[in-house]
């Protein structure tokens, strides 16, 4: 089990990319914590939703997150519905993760949780500068997600800084690998990638 984390803009889905692309699909299976988020029980206003905090560990469903990744290591196939960021005009998509050799866990707190991080055997993280990554992050919930600016510096500010410095940032030099990432540099993320996903598939032959 691989995992990789970073904080929000960090550059997890650009590499993430690339190191899947060094695989065939029978090699590797991908899982992200923010398929395991926690329903709203009920639809929030725009400001409801500007200071809900969605960056904290308790938003996550925990035991069946942990329960999943059990059932992939034990090589049973796994049915989940994906995250809508609570948006009631999207009908969720039903999940199938099929069981695979490597196994990539992605996610924001993944070394944060004491029943999850000791299933990892390899821990990847991404790090970039806090004003690269919010400049990633504006670009992304300006145009994808059809935040204000406001809201977003609003978020960055008050969720998810103070979430990233207490539940990631202490298990940074816990891992095995750190790719620094702000540079906006695809060669040195492919590079990266390359070097891991190769020393990976040595040691899946090895066994």
């Amino acid at each position: 089990m691989v995992g990789v984390a970073g904080g929000s803009g960090s550059g997890k889905t650009v590499f993430l990319n690339s190191f899947l692309a060094h695989f065939e699909p029978q090699q590797v299976c991908l899982i992200s914590q923010d398929d395991y988020y926690k329903k709203i029980s009920v639809e929030m206003t725009v400001e409801e939703n500007r200071n809900y905090n969605f960056d904290l560990p308790e938003c996550i469903e925990t035991h069946q997150f942990e329960q999943d990744l059990v059932d992939l290591l034990a090589y049973k196939a796994v049915y989940k519905q994906a995250y809508t960021f609570n948006n009631p005009l999207l009908t969720p998509q039903i999940l199938e993760i099929k069981p695979a050799p490597i196994i990539i866990i992605e996610g924001l707190f993944i070394y944060h949780y004491a029943n999850i991080n000791p299933l990892i055997d390899f821990r990847i993280f991404m790090d970039a500068e806090e004003s690269i990554a919010l400049e990633r992050r504006l670009k992304r919930d300006l145009v994808e997600r059809g935040y204000s600016a406001e809201d977003v510096l609003y978020k960055w500010t008050h969720h998810v800084m103070p979430s990233f410095n207490a539940y990631l940032l202490p298990h940074r030099n816990t891992c095995h690998k750190i790719i620094p990432n702000s540079n906006n540099q695809i060669e040195h993320i492919f590079a990266q990638s390359l070097q891991i996903a190769l020393e990976l598939k040595a040691q899946l032959y090895k066994l």
